[in-house]
């Protein structure tokens, strides 16, 4: 890769292979233990990088969108079409080892640092079950710029967001011992998105990328104003400064080995039945 001379390569470029990572062979369902990922880490002050297991593995809460038609190569799907292609949603934890993000990241992004596992809750909602649950797309904070008009639809910015309540508990090995249940550690909704999933939709196919049938792709970490609404253990603790105190007196900045992460969902509206998303739920094993 050619850069600029006044911008010079990044110092990781010639440690490790920096690259862009899609798979579907690490997505497990609910359940499945996660291996805590080995990689390359520059620590604070240190000249070289070394390998090993990371040590600040992390989770995101995010909203996972299976897609159903999909798109031929070249033709992209349209805003106010995006919803025909739509076959549901799920939760998914997109775990992240932050501490190997830090140093792969720049500047091309995440490769191993998030390849290791990503977990989905085991069933598909469909957008039909969802439909009493839809409401108009929050308006944007004064100054943010009106998206350009392939990402703009009047009837999505109606009806296009999602009202549904998300969780996120820890259990540690030593909560599990002391008959502790799961502690609550953050409380978000899927009204907090930036961005509707029809616009996701849309500019992912702009490029003339096609989808297919049963793909997969996350919303992105789904965090509230509130810090009590924060979707990953990284802002819950301030990157550290300010652990999370759980019932056993233990404290978490983030995942240690034992420690289940779980995801949950429920879509609740006066007059509606109830809509749960079941259980997104993941162990960290050494």
């Amino acid at each position: 890769m050619r850069r600029r001379p006044e911008a010079p390569l990044m110092p990781n470029y010639k440690h490790v292979p920096v690259a862009y990572h899609s798979r579907a062979s690490s997505v497990h369902v609910s359940g499945a233990d996660i291996r805590r990922p080995y990689g390359q880490r520059m620590p604070a002050g240190a000249s070289a990088p070394s390998y090993g297991p990371s040590v600040k593995l992390d989770i995101e809460l995010e909203f996972g969108v299976w897609i159903g038609p999909g798109n031929a190569p070249g033709a992209p799907i349209s805003i106010a079409r995006a919803g025909e292609h739509i076959a549901g949603f799920c939760l998914l934890n997109d775990w992240s080892a932050r501490d190997i993000q830090e140093w792969e990241m720049a500047p091309l992004g995440p490769f191993l640092s998030k390849n290791f596992g990503t977990t989905i809750s085991p069933w598909v909602i469909t957008p039909e079950a969802l439909a009493p649950f839809r409401q108009a797309q929050p308006p944007r904070p004064a100054g943010d710029p009106r998206p350009l008009p392939y990402l703009w639809n009047e009837a999505d910015q109606t009806s296009g967001a999602l009202n549904v309540e998300l969780e996120v508990l820890l259990q540690t090995a030593a909560m599990r011992g002391k008959s502790l249940p799961p502690q609550r550690v953050s409380v978000s909704n899927t009204r907090h998105l930036y961005w509707t999933v029809a616009q996701m939709v849309a500019h992912h196919t702009s490029s003339g990328c096609n989808l297919a049938p049963g793909d997969l792709f996350g919303s992105g970490t789904i965090s509230a104003p509130d810090p009590s609404g924060y979707g990953s253990l990284r802002e819950l603790s301030q990157d550290g400064e300010k652990p999370i105190t759980l019932a056993s007196g233990e404290k978490r900045s983030f995942a240690e080995d034992g420690d289940e992460v779980i995801f949950r969902a429920h879509a609740v509206r006066a007059g509606c039945v109830q809509i749960g998303f079941g259980e997104c739920r993941g162990r960290i094993v050494a």
